[in-house]
């Protein structure tokens, strides 16, 4: 009786500690995180803003991956982009409120396409352009899970990141170029 015993205590100590593991899921995900950050893309989960499909295609629902990059000496205009056919498409809402500062739509990148790794571009979803950064939304989570990304390769996030970093960067200039001009 008493080996029935150790067996139940060993077995329950056992399953409490596989619960507490992280799924795979999750630590491909905190991997993409953690490059995102090392790379200074700023990588944060947010609730869907309002002007963004998200889950089941409505508008403000679910959560989003966040990765915004900072650029230094760069005034931007406030404005919102949405992903449609693979090209960028100003925020249909556009004459509308960003955190209580009107903002008009901005042409700058209408119909420029998204040009970003096949494993990261269908999981994308707005642009937000604000003052000195350039945030992106997209579904990161879909780009580790194996349902819906099935080429997933560990070895290939911090290039697919790198050519992500570097379009922030290239759309930030056309904006800023346009601006001047």
């Amino acid at each position: 009786m008493g080996i029935w015993i150790a067996i139940a205590i060993v077995l329950f100590v056992l399953g409490s500690m596989m619960a507490l593991k992280p799924s795979g899921i999750d630590q491909r995900l905190d991997h993409l995180r953690m490059t995102a950050r090392r790379l200074q893309l700023n990588p944060k989960l947010v609730a869907c803003p309002d002007w963004i499909r998200g889950k089941d295609n409505e508008y403000g629902r679910g959560m989003l991956g966040q990765y915004g990059l900072v650029l230094d000496n760069v005034k931007l205009p406030l404005t919102r982009y949405q992903v449609l056919d693979g090209y960028w498409r100003p925020d249909s809402n556009a004459n509308s409120n960003v955190n209580n500062v009107p903002h008009q739509a901005n042409f700058s990148l209408d119909k420029v396409p998204l040009a970003l790794p096949a494993s990261i571009e269908p999981f994308v979803k707005a642009l937000l352009i604000k003052s000195n950064s350039i945030v992106i939304y997209w579904e990161d989570i879909a780009y580790v899970r194996p349902v819906t990304n099935p080429h997933y390769q560990q070895k290939m996030i911090e290039s697919d990141l790198l050519v992500l970093k570097t379009q922030l960067e290239a759309w930030a200039l056309q904006m800023q170029k346009k601006r001047q001009s």
